[in-house]
């Protein structure tokens, strides 16, 4: 059996809904849609680090893959189950950057299942607003989209993101079940010194895009020893005005404070520190690098450190290109598990 085809036409709906929003607002016209326009004040006030210009790039991303031929592409490797043993899907979503639950909500409904949603107290804004709109283009769906404030009961699986942390709670909770709970990764860089300065000025959408709080963004590179900082540093700049949001501000402020006192060595250029360090996951305002010696074992680091990375920058091939990590396919799956996959096989 092929996805409920009604259900697609009302996501391509939603796509081309999204698109018209995003140009209108660009152009400042006057048709743009006022009931989204003060969903996405709602959304800002609610949460500070959800910036107009931030949501409005993530409902323009999916106003870009939402379209049929890239929906048909992505759901044709897959076999569709015939019959109507639907299940109800538990999906507890993360708030760390606008929408970010909204694939697991696509592939729960598009696999033909039903969708129990446990908004992020950062993000409760967005998605209902988006669920209302699907509902008016296909009644239908209204039976298999629900929102609760409580904890999840009367699920068949769960989809649950958070944390290392919330992961123990998570397995605790939802472990007697089928799921997929995911846990902290971060996305590296890996540069030659060779790159161009386009290229490393797209990086910089890598890592300041959303304030660096997905895990898509870089948080760490890798650079040859002997790089030199100050092309990165130069090519970095266009990003200077990212310092006048507050909550940013106060998070570089607050770093470069604690770094100095501690007498660690960093490189600062206003906005942005560098700081050598061996973790993943460096805090807002900071970016980690180690050296390597040779791409060969640093191919080989980074291999050991898969489950802990999301995301691998780089000019080689089958990495991401530079200035890419925030715009996914439908077939790239956070954790590299296949949801998908996961909920036709329920």
């Amino acid at each position: 059996m092929a996805p409920d085809t009604n259900t697609i036409d009302a996501f391509v709906k939603l796509g081309k809904y999204l698109t018209e929003f995003c140009q209108d607002c660009s152009q400042k016209s006057p048709k743009t849609d006022p009931g989204l326009k003060e969903v996405v004040a709602r959304a800002g006030h609610h949460n500070g680090w959800f910036t107009e210009e931030n949501i409005l790039f993530s409902l323009e991303q999916w106003g870009n893959i939402l379209s049929r031929p890239h929906i048909n592409d992505w759901l044709s490797q897959y076999s569709f189950k015939s019959g109507e043993n639907t299940k109800k899907v538990g999906v507890v979503m993360a708030g760390n950057i606008p929408l970010v639950g909204f694939h697991d909500f696509l592939c729960v409904l598009l696999s033909g299942n039903s969708v129990l949603i446990k908004q992020s107290s950062n993000d409760k804004v967005l998605l209902p607003f988006l669920s209302d709109y699907l509902m008016e283009q296909e009644p239908s769906l209204a039976d298999k989209i629900e929102f609760v404030d409580e904890k999840l009961e009367n699920f068949d699986a769960v989809i649950a993101t958070g944390s290392n942390n919330t992961s123990r709670y998570f397995e605790h909770y939802f472990g007697k079940k089928p799921n997929i709970i995911r846990k902290n990764r971060n996305s590296v860089a890996v540069l030659t010194g060779d790159e161009t300065e386009e290229e490393l000025e797209a990086l910089g959408e890598d890592i300041f895009r959303y304030y660096g709080l997905g895990c898509r963004n870089v948080s760490k590179i890798f650079v040859p020893k002997g790089y030199n900082f100050d092309r990165l540093f130069r090519a970095l700049y266009t990003y200077k005005d990212i310092i006048h949001q507050h909550k940013y501000a106060n998070n570089y402020d607050y770093n470069k404070a604690v770094y100095l006192m501690s007498e660690f060595k960093i490189l600062d250029n206003g906005f942005l520190i560098l700081k050598e360090d061996q973790s993943l996951s460096s805090p807002i305002s900071a970016l980690f690098y180690s050296f390597y010696d040779d791409e060969a074992s640093l191919e080989l680091d980074l291999w050991r450190m898969e489950k802990q990375i999301q995301c691998v920058v780089s000019k080689m091939e089958g990495d991401i290109n530079f200035g890419q990590t925030q715009k996914p396919s439908l077939s790239d799956y956070a954790d590299g598990i296949d949801t998908m996959e996961f909920l036709l096989g329920l």
